[in-house]
């Protein structure tokens, strides 16, 4: 099997709905401002050696930006990533890897997988950049087919309960890992914005792919904690209909 192989966007959402786990070997620092669900950072780079070949790269150019990388990244600390990502690969199935563009850093983590291993994990053709767009397009209002209901009631009468029983609906709190105003976040803090909207996108590509005529949303507002609806899609959700839960203050506060 050739260690070019790659996952063309046209294919991007095969990856969405089989939630296919994701290696991106892109650096922390870059890992940190949103990635794709789904995925793990084993960077082939850490910032402070991307940083370095950044930095080299400017003042000498690309064949010696390469030749330092490969120096940073040899003997046992390369026998040490490559483990990570056989390890990462034998415990999952269809696993697929990018880096930023697709470009150098993700080839050559294809290639020194296959070198070792016989295997290609196949990539992400034009990286998370390519497929962020994929995302950030599923989540524009006339991208999306189906007829927006918005269900409304005061906190604690059971919005959520009812919104996981719906298989039509969307789950902005689940996405952006927050309990609602009154019940405060999770324990574990929010996704960042870039996070929360991939996730979000993920979920309108399932909801869109099933046929469905129309999608539930929790009347939430603009902001969901510290994240925020994209304003074109927020406008869409609360441009039709709206169902009212009621519940009992007895039922409200158990």
């Amino acid at each position: 099997m050739a260690a070019k192989q790659c996952v063309s966007p046209d294919n991007f959402l095969n990856i969405v709905l089989a939630k296919n786990p994701l290696i991106d070997v892109r650096a922390p620092v870059e890992f940190a401002t949103g990635s794709l669900p789904g995925s793990v950072n084993l960077p082939l780079l850490f910032d402070d050696e991307r940083c370095e070949v950044g930095i080299c790269y400017k003042e000498k150019g690309q064949e010696a930006a390469i030749a330092r990388g490969n120096k940073l990244v040899s003997g046992r600390v390369k026998e040490q990533r490559i483990a990570d990502w056989l390890a990462y690969c034998k415990q999952h199935e269809h696993v697929k890897l990018f880096c930023s563009r697709g470009g150098m850093r993700s080839q050559i983590v294809q290639q020194w997988i296959l070198e070792h291993s016989g295997i290609c994990v196949p990539r992400l053709e034009g990286g998370y950049k390519r497929f962020r767009t994929f995302l950030i397009e599923a989540l524009f209002p006339e991208n999306i087919t189906s007829t927006p209901i918005l269900l409304g009631g005061r906190t604690g009468c059971g919005k959520t309960i009812l919104l996981h029983k719906l298989p039509h609906a969307i789950d902005l709190e689940g996405a952006a890992h927050h309990r609602g105003s009154a019940f405060g976040g999770y324990i574990t803090p929010q996704p960042c914005q870039v996070d929360f909207e991939n996730r979000l996108a993920y979920q309108v590509l399932e909801h869109k792919t099933a046929g469905f005529s129309h999608m539930v949303v929790e009347d939430e507002g603009a902001h969901i904690g510290a994240r925020y609806v994209p304003h074109e899609l927020a406008k869409h959700f609360n441009r039709d209909s709206m169902v009212l839960l009621e519940s009992s203050m007895e039922r409200r506060v158990e």
